[in-house]
C-alpha cells in the first residue's frame, strides 16, 4: 500500500510539473498562430492562394511564388519578447527572422534599371514575364534573412481563450519579408 501511494504522488507531481491545468496565455496564441505559418497549415494555404490570386501571374510563375512564400513561411524564426496584459486583451511582442524578399525585389528593380536590355522579346519590346522570372528565380534562392518586430493585438475570445486578433496589412507584409523597411 505504500509503494501505491509513492507511485499515486509521483503521478501526482508529475502532472503538476508538467503544466496540466495551466490556462494557455496571449503568447501562447501568438506561437501557435506562427507555428501554423511554420507547418504549413489548412488556413495558412487557403491564404497563401488568396495572396497568389492577387498576382498577375502565369502558372509557372504562380508555382515559383507559392514555394517562395511556403520556404519563407517553413523558415519562419520567432521570439516572444514581451507580453503586455490589460484584462481580457493583450499586446503580444515578437521578434521574427524572415527571408529579406524586399531587397529582393528592391535588387531586381535596380537590375532591371540598368539592364533593360535583357528583358526584351524578340520584337525587342519589354517584356514584363520576362522580368517576374528573373524576380522570382531571385526569390527562390534568396538566403539574406531581416528582423522584424511585430506586436500581435491578442484578446479573449467567448469561450475564455487568447485568440489573435486581425494582423493589419504591415504586420502581413513582415511575415511575407516584402515590408519596406526604408520608409
Amino acid at each position: 500500500m505504500k509503494r501505491v501511494g509513492i507511485v499515486l504522488s509521483l503521478i501526482i507531481g508529475i502532472f503538476l510539473l508538467t503544466g496540466c491545468g495551466m490556462k494557455p496565455t496571449a503568447a501562447d496564441a501568438v506561437k501557435d498562430l506562427l507555428n501554423q505559418y511554420r507547418n504549413l497549415s489548412s488556413n495558412v494555404l487557403t491564404d497563401l492562394e488568396k495572396v497568389i490570386e492577387q498576382e498577375d501571374f502565369n502558372e509557372n510563375q504562380e508555382k515559383v511564388y507559392k514555394d517562395a512564400l511556403k520556404k519563407q513561411y517553413s523558415d519562419l524564426k520567432y521570439e516572444i519578447v514581451n507580453e503586455t496584459y490589460n484584462g481580457d486583451n493583450a499586446i503580444v511582442e515578437a521578434k521574427i527572422i524572415v527571408y529579406d524578399f524586399y531587397k529582393v525585389q528592391n535588387d531586381a528593380s535596380e537590375y532591371l534599371a540598368n539592364n533593360q536590355d535583357k528583358f526584351l522579346d524578340e520584337f525587342g519590346e519589354f517584356d514584363n514575364n520576362l522580368f517576374l522570372d528573373y524576380k522570382l528565380d531571385q526569390m527562390k534562392k534568396t538566403t539574406d534573412t531581416v528582423e522584424y518586430t511585430i506586436n500581435f493585438d491578442v484578446a479573449k475570445n467567448e469561450d475564455g481563450n487568447w485568440e489573435v486578433l486581425t494582423l493589419n496589412q504591415f504586420d502581413l507584409e513582415k511575415i511575407h519579408g516584402i515590408y519596406n523597411y526604408d520608409e
